[in-house]
This record gives structure tokens, C-alpha cells and sequence, in this order.
């Protein structure tokens, strides 16, 4: 036995170790390629040029980030700051560890701003289509008929108020400018909202769901970035993929607008799902000044995850509810850290916006009650039956919206014009919620009007009903508004302007719980109604933990969150035996979003025992994004040139090719990457140059080698498909190669989007 093996330890290298000599090539030594890839490739990625994993372009046009890529590119941009010696790298490298909390802040106080300017201006524009303020036409009814500004804290409202001025005294008359002023305003929502219209990739390529042959490539889809509540889609960005534009400050500004018009039409919608999505763009613009976040994905989404907390914090004042929902309801990724950011974050925007006082009341406290009275074990039936009523409109209502979408949207002339809908909802709207002395508010006053507790408060029309003798005509009220506020969201819920689905759920139970109320005379029925509220929500989005915090912090009840987490869990108990997946989660399957739900996904591979090979693209795709490298780690441009326009068809954007030798993996090259070095690195080499993807380059060597991923990580073809799920959703791969049993050869690859496609055929 030679001498060297004799001495072998258990500390000695398995594999030999060096430094890698690799030469530089002429792409590094051109003056002009030089400057091409310094300017398109970031300092964090160039620092990766002698590493196995390969550099990577910005993410952009609707791919998947790489998770495990974006770490290891962290990894060494936090060793070249903290390991410099010095006292002025001591100082940046203290800033570079305090940049995540400074840009929580950051983050707060603009959201805060933001949702101040919202709330003022859509509480105006509301009352306008009641009236306006002799004083100042820019003043809300509130405002007019006190001495409140939105900066101070507002007196009680006088009885008889001068300086506002009603439209009409008449019924018919009043019952006109209503429509009318609702209609205008509709119209000014959708069309803002049109100016965000996008044109995205598709999800998965005809060829791939065939066995061979096959008209290659599929059309895109288009959207509009500013409708709806944008919660589907920052999902989708949050669980690594990236939906161009849609975090823009164009897309902010619209969002803001749209909101403003949305909910002063009175439809049954909210705007607690755009202040998420405002938040997260505050997020993302905040994000960009710093390089930390700018230049990785993984980071990015890190800071998005926070920013997201602040935007439920400033719809409702409950900056706890915010980071909980953060957590639960929309964040893939959430460590620690990411908690204790959001948290500041959250504080801060709860902080700045009860310093701006929109509301006038000085506190953050939408809906408080004193309700004075506590509950009997009796009771806890009767929050049974609201979990049960709350459960039961949840799966109803995400079975009927899904249809709805599936169904009218997709009669031509509303697909063609979506401010066409958007007329007819507020037209149906209006007409059915005017007669309704409840339902003629805005969402969040009916809320407000249905939790009043009337041992307290003797002087609201809702008091003035259940102390009179016409019970009967206000019980009849408060069922025409149930059942309007349950076909109406419906109907609203998806329409292209901002919307959220959060206020109108509660809205709904309220109404069912003061409804209930009204048998139950041993306490106020103010508390059915919160519970109800509770209950309704639940069904509809399946929040939990957050949602009592949510309610908690909107009362200010803290007596009442038990009630609140009975109703809540039997609500979602019910709502999923009847729909498994929530109303975020099936707008996700609407809008065709490729988002990747863990849990969802590992029920559905559970009742298929299937294996990864039924995930290997047909023969014909694989033999297209194959590359046999010759022995020298060269092939020719003609070869690539080929391969690269049989990705470009079949559309999917974050394809790529599979590098191999001998039918063993040696390598992965993605789309973006090879498209970048061919047209912009290679303008200057002829047609016949041949390109080195693997080895070391010489000084002569057109060097496309930098853009080899050279560690992709595999799965064996017989392996559990739940191996594959698993993978994917909690490494956050991009890619994966799968490789024969046995011979370990390569004989498919899976990309995230294949699977996610995959995954909704079994699920529907």
C-alpha cells in the first residue's frame, strides 16, 4: 500500500484542495464585453466569478428566484464587510448590520403617510355623495360639523351642523345623486386602474404537456397590477417568483388613487388589501437604495415580508395583527429576524399614523365598545352557530366567487372591458344599498354602527330601532342587509379596481350577529355582531391567530377573545370541509399565478403515490435543452444559437439547459444567462467560434463558463414525488435535475413551474 494511504486520519481531505487558477478569458480581457457584464451583473454576483455556483443576471420577466444562490451570494458579501480590520470598516460594518431595522422604520413612517392620505381623502369623497361642506368642499362631513382637523382630536358631532350642505332633501332626488356621484366615481377607479395594464409570460409550455411534437410555446396572460387587494400576487412574489413592475411606484400611486374612488362608491369591498400591497411597495422602493437588498432576492423578500405587517397595521390600528398576519396569511419565508423587523415595522407605521390621527379620535382604536357585560356559558352555543353561519358563508362564497370569475368574467365583452363591470357592480350596488338606511355607509361606519353597544350610546338610528316599537321593520333591515352584503361581495370581489375582501366578510357577519342579536336579550347584541364579524372572516380567508388579535386590537375587547376564537376556528372547520382552499388562494388559481403552497401541495401528492418521474418533461423537450459538451468543455455557438431559440419559444422565461457528458450532469445554464452571453457578450465572435461552457478558459476563449451552475443539486428518478415538493418548497430551488436509478444519468430536469402546473391539474 503506498505510504501516503498509510498515513491517512479521519482529518485528512478527502479531496484534493488549491486555489483556482483560472485564467482570465477574453471576455474578461475585451475592454467592451468587460464593461457590458460589469454593468449588467452586480458587485455581490462578479464576487462569485472563481465559484462552482455560477452568476446570475437580475431576476426579472416573471422567473423564480434562486434561494440556495442568493444565500451563498449573501454569505459573501457579509464576510468582505466584516472581515476587514479598521475602525472605519468597523463603523460599516455596525450600518450594514442595522440596515434591516433602519429600513423597518423607514418603511413604517412612508406607509403611515401613505394611508393618512388615503383615509383622509377617501372619507371626502365618500360624503360627497351625500353632500358637500359649505366651508370647505375638502372637508368630510365629520370635519365640517365639528372643530376637528385630521390632526387633532375631533369633538362630538352637533345635531344640527349649518355648514354641511345635503344634496337633497328629497328621497328621489337624494336617491339619484347617490347612484350618480357612485357611478362617476367607479368610473374614475377602474380607468385609473387601467393604466397598469401588463402583459405577463406564461406558466407552461404547450410542449410540455404533450408527449411529442406539438406546437411549441404558449401566450402570455395580461393583468392589471393595481386591481384587487394584491394579496394573491405579493404571495406569489413572497414564495420566490418575481411579477415585473408590480411593486412600482407607478403601481403605488394607482393603488392609492383607486382606493380612494373604490371604496367611495360604497361597493362591497375595503381597503385594508391595497394598504398591503402600498406597504409592500414602500417596502420594495425602500428596499432599492439599499445594495443589500437591491442586489438579492432572497434578501429582498426578507424586507418585503416586513413591510407587508405595516400595511394591515394601518388599515385597522392593530399593529400586532399586522406582523401575525404577515406571518401566517402571506409570508413563505419568515426567520426570526424577519419577525422582530416586522414588529418594528408595524410599531412604527401604528406610531406615525396615531401621531397624524386621521380619524380625529387620537387613537387607534377603529371600533371601540364598552360593552359592560360578560358572557354566560349559554352563550358559548350561540358562537357556535355564528362559527357555523360564519364557516358555512366562507365555502359558499369562495365556491361562488371562483365560478363567478370562471364564468361572467369570461363573457368577451367584460374581459374586454373591465370598467364595464366595474359600472355594473356599482350600478347594482348602489341601487340595492341606498334604501337600506344601514347599508347606505361605507364599509367601515356600517361596522362601526352594528358593534354600538346602546346601554351606552342612546342617540344612533340602530338604538333608536331596537328601543321603538318598529322592531320589526329594522329586524327586517338587518336581513335585506345580510343577504345584499353576501350576493354583493360575490359579485365585487375581483372586479379590476383596488379592492379587499376584509371588510365586506365583516361587514356581512356583523350585520348576521346584530341580526341574531336581536333573540338574545341577557346581552348586548353588539357582541354577537363582533363575533359574527369574526366568524365571517374566518370562512372567507381562513386567518386564525391573527384574526383574534386583529379583533382584539380593532374593539379593544379583550374580554371578548374567546367568543372570538371559538367562532373563528368552527367557522374555518366548516369552511374547509366545504372548500379547502381559502378566497386568497383561489385568486391565485384564477389569475394563474404560479404559487407554490407547501402544505397545499403535500395533501395533494399524499392521495397520488406517485414518483418524480411522472414530473420529467416528453422526450422531445429534453432532447431541446440538453447539451452534450464535447470532453475539451467546448461546443459549437451554432449548437447554442439553436437551443436558445427553442427556449425562447416555448415562453417560460426561466428555462434552461442541462449540460451533460456521457449522459452524467456536469452543469446547468440558464435561459436569461445564456441569452445575455450570446447577444451581448458575444457581438463580437463569428457564428462558427466555439464556446467554452466547462473548465478552465484560456486567455482566447469565448468564456460563457462564469454563468455555469456546476452544483445543481438532483433527485432520483424513482424517488417519491413528495421528495421533490419538499425540495422545492422549503429549499427554494429554482431547478432539479432528475438522474437515473442506478446509473445516476441524467434524464430530466424540473422546474418550480412545471410542478406548481403539475400540482393544479391533480388539485382541480
Amino acid at each position: 500500500m503506498p505510504a501516503d494511504l498509510e498515513r491517512a486520519t479521519e482529518r485528512t481531505h478527502l479531496l484534493p484542495t488549491g486555489t483556482n487558477d483560472r485564467r482570465l478569458s477574453a471576455i474578461q480581457q475585451d475592454g467592451d464585453s468587460h464593461s457590458i457584464l460589469s454593468s449588467h451583473i452586480s458587485k455581490g454576483e462578479q464576487a462569485l466569478f472563481a465559484q462552482p455556483i455560477g452568476e446570475r443576471l437580475p431576476y426579472n420577466d416573471y422567473t423564480t428566484i434562486d434561494w440556495l444562490h442568493d444565500l451563498v451570494k449573501d454569505s459573501f458579501r457579509f464576510r468582505a464587510i466584516h472581515s476587514q480590520p479598521g475602525i472605519r470598516n468597523s463603523i460599516y460594518s455596525a450600518f450594514d448590520s442595522c440596515q434591516g431595522w433602519i429600513a423597518a422604520a423607514i418603511i413604517g413612517v412612508l406607509t403611515a403617510c401613505v394611508a393618512f392620505a388615503v383615509d383622509v381623502a377617501e372619507a371626502t369623497v365618500s360624503d360627497w355623495k351625500m353632500g358637500y361642506c359649505t366651508s370647505n368642499i375638502f372637508s368630510n362631513r365629520e370635519t365640517c360639523c365639528t372643530n376637528q382637523s385630521p390632526l387633532n382630536i375631533a369633538e362630538e358631532l352637533g345635531e344640527d351642523c349649518k355648514a354641511w350642505h345635503t344634496w337633497s332633501f328629497d328621497y328621489t332626488g337624494a336617491f339619484a345623486i347617490y347612484v350618480g356621484f357612485a357611478l362617476l366615481f367607479g368610473i374614475i377607479s377602474g380607468s385609473v386602474t387601467m393604466l397598469t395594464k401588463s402583459s405577463l409570460p406564461a406558466t407552461a409550455s404547450k410542449q410540455d404537456e404533450v408527449k411529442s411534437g406539438g406546437e411549441q410555446g404558449v401566450a402570455g396572460k395580461t393583468m392589471y397590477l393595481a386591481a384587487g387587494s394584491g394579496i394573491p400576487e405579493i404571495k406569489t412574489i413572497l414564495s420566490g417568483f418575481v411579477i415585473p413592475n408590480f411593486l412600482d411606484f407607478k403601481v403605488l400611486a394607482v393603488k392609492a388613487i383607486g382606493a380612494t374612488f373604490a371604496v367611495a362608491t360604497g361597493m362591497c369591498l375595503g381597503k385594508e388589501g391595497p394598504f398591503v400591497h402600498i406597504s409592500t411597495c414602500v417596502a420594495y422602493l425602500v428596499g432599492m437604495w439599499f445594495p443589500k437588498y437591491r442586489d438579492n432576492g432572497r434578501k429582498m423578500r426578507e424586507l418585503l415580508s416586513a413591510g407587508c405587517s405595516a400595511g394591515l397595521s394601518v388599515a385597522f390600528g392593530a399593529p400586532l395583527g399586522g406582523v401575525l398576519f404577515s406571518y401566517e396569511e402571506i409570508s413563505t419565508y419568515f426567520p426570526r429576524k424577519v419577525l422582530w423587523r416586522a414588529f418594528l415595522c408595524s410599531l412604527t407605521a401604528a406610531v406615525v399614523l396615531r401621531a397624524l390621527n386621521p380619524t380625529g379620535t387620537g387613537k387607534l382604536v377603529l371600533f371601540e365598545t364598552h360593552y359592560g357585560t360578560s358572557y354566560q356559558p349559554v352563550h358559548y352555543l350561540i358562537f357556535v352557530v355564528l362559527g357555523l353561519a360564519g364557516g358555512l358563508f366562507g365555502g359558499v362564497f369562495c365556491k361562488a366567487n371562483f365560478l363567478w370569475s370562471k364564468s361572467f368574467r369570461q363573457i368577451p365583452v367584460i374581459k374586454k372591458y373591465p370598467v364595464f363591470e366595474v359600472f355594473l357592480v356599482v350600478l347594482v350596488t348602489a341601487l340595492l344599498q341606498y334604501p337600506n338606511p344601514i347599508t347606505r355607509e361605507p364599509g367601515d361606519i356600517i361596522i362601526k354602527n352594528l358593534l354600538v353597544d346602546c346601554r351606552s350610546s342612546k342617540h344612533s338610528w340602530i338604538c333608536e330601532r331596537e328601543a321603538g316599537d318598529g322592531s320589526s321593520a329594522y329586524v327586517g333591515w338587518l336581513v335585506y342587509g345580510t343577504v345584499v352584503k353576501l350576493v354583493l361581495t360575490t359579485i365585487t370581489f375581483g372586479c379590476k379596481v383596488p379592492s379587499g375582501v376584509i371588510i365586506p366578510a365583516l361587514d356581512a357577519g356583523a350585520f348576521f350577529g346584530r341580526l341574531i342579536g336581536q333573540w338574545i336579550t341577557t346581552i348586548s347584541p353588539g357582541i354577537f355582531a363582533m363575533v359574527g364579524a369574526a366568524a365571517f372572516l374566518a370562512g372567507v380567508s381562513r386567518m386564525t391567530i391573527s384574526l383574534v388579535v386583529v379583533m382584539f386590537e380593532l374593539t379593544g375587547e379583550l374580554e371578548y377573545i374567546v367568543p372570538n376564537m371559538i367562532a373563528i376556528l368552527v367557522a374555518k372547520w366548516v369552511a374547509d370541509a366545504l372548500e379547502r382552499e381559502g378566497v386568497y388562494d383561489l385568486a391565485q388559481t384564477v389569475l394563474g399565478h404560479p404559487f407554490l403552497d407547501l402544505d397545499h401541495s403535500l395533501s395533494i401528492v399524499q392521495k397520488e403515490n406517485a414518483l418524480v418521474e411522472v414530473l420529467i418533461p416528453p422526450r422531445q423537450t429534453m432532447e431541446e435543452i440538453t447539451v452534450d459538451v464535447s470532453k475539451d468543455g467546448t461546443i459549437s455557438r451554432y449548437v447554442l444559437d439553436m437551443k436558445l431559440d427553442q427556449l425562447k419559444r416555448r415562453g417560460l422565461m426561466d428555462a434552461g439547459l442541462v449540460l451533460v457528458q456521457n449522459g452524467m450532469l456536469q452543469g446547468y445554464l440558464a435561459e436569461s444567462e445564456l441569452d445575455f452571453g450570446l447577444n451581448n457578450l458575444g457581438h463580437s465572435w463569428e457564428p462558427t467560434s466555439r464556446i467554452r461552457l466547462l473548465g478552465n478558459a484560456d486567455e482566447e476563449d469565448f468564456d460563457l463558463s462564469m454563468f455555469v451552475d456546476r452544483t445543481p443539486l438532483t433527485i432520483c428518478a424513482s424517488a417519491p414525488v413528495e421528495y421533490a415538493v419538499e425540495m422545492f418548497g422549503k429549499l427554494g430551488l429554482r431547478y432539479l435535475i432528475v438522474v437515473e436509478e442506478g446509473s445516476s444519468k441524467v434524464v430530466g430536469v424540473i422546474i418550480k413551474k412545471r410542478l406548481v402546473v403539475w400540482l393544479e391539474k391533480k388539485k382541480h
